[in-house]
């Protein structure tokens, strides 16, 4: 269970007490690989957390830019979030519906914008609904409030940071994505993509971060995990993935251990492994 943060991880009891606080606003931010053959959109409106709005990562993202779900424009972000509702003054809580995946993202991309009362709700929506607790399949009530944004632009590297942060070794460069992948056994899922990884990087699945029902393993054995595969957890960290999702699940385990001097790559592999003059990796680290 949670040691309950309500800036990082909440569990479902602390949610559940919490449920009618006015200024509480939660988030369904559930999203899915093609191979998961899972419509994130229909499955909010068949059933979601009582008040949850629905978080479109791919719609909240860049849209000028090639890659997937990219940062948006500080604009486009305060846009969005008022048009859901949520702004300066509010809890928020995010979930999605694997356990801890996608929600992670949010979390990260929220903090990323300045805003730090928001939690991921550990075990997401698989946990709540396995506990027998209430659903629902309204739409909630909207009111606008406006958010205050101050993007904190040391959480985000673009492909130039990484590769000289790769270069001098400077950084830690952990890869949530599979073995498997890492190694560059397995082909990429996104067509175009060569194997492998970024030299020197580590890698830390973000599944090894979480126990068998979904949850987040505990602050002690998180740090365990990075320093098991060969992460300096001394070092500043930048995270990586295949397009910038499971990442921040990383992020989230290191500010959950009291580490808070890492940033995300928000183009990761889609955006490394398309580049034919990127350096790449495979093997074990």
């Amino acid at each position: 269970m949670a040691l309950d943060d309500p800036k990082t991880l909440v569990s479902t009891d602390w949610l559940a007490a919490h449920l009618k606080d006015p200024d509480l606003r939660i988030l369904d931010a559930s999203w899915y690989l093609p191979a998961m053959a899972r419509d994130a959109k229909a499955e909010y409106a068949e059933a979601h957390i009582p008040g949850a709005r629905f978080f479109d990562i791919d719609d909240v993202s860049d849209a000028r830019s090639e890659m997937p779900h990219k940062v948006p424009p500080v604009e486009k972000f305060m846009s969005r979030l008022r048009a859901m509702g949520v702004g300066d003054g509010h809890q928020v809580v995010v979930y999605d519906g694997h356990g801890i995946f996608s929600a992670a993202r949010v979390w990260w991309l929220f903090r990323l914008m300045g805003q730090i009362n928001i939690a991921v709700l550990d075990g997401g929506l698989r946990k709540w609904v396995a506990e027998g607790r209430d659903t629902d399949d309204l739409p909630p009530v909207i009111r606008d409030r406006h958010m205050t944004v101050r993007r904190q632009n040391h959480m985000v590297r673009d492909v130039t940071q990484v590769a000289q942060a790769a270069k001098l070794g400077d950084h830690e460069v952990i890869d949530a994505r599979a073995a498997p992948r890492f190694r560059g056994d397995a082909p990429e899922p996104r067509e175009g993509l060569r194997s492998g990884h970024i030299p020197g990087s580590k890698n830390v699945p973000f599944g090894t971060l979480l126990t068998d029902d979904g949850t987040m393993k505990s602050p002690d054995e998180l740090r365990a995990v990075f320093e098991a595969a060969g992460v300096d957890v001394t070092k500043p960290a930048i995270t990586t993935c295949g397009s910038g999702v499971t990442a921040a699940v990383l992020s989230l385990a290191m500010e959950r251990f009291g580490k808070s001097d890492h940033s995300l790559y928000d183009g990761s592999w889609a955006e490394w492994g398309a580049f034919p003059t990127m350096p790449v990796a495979t093997g074990e680290a």
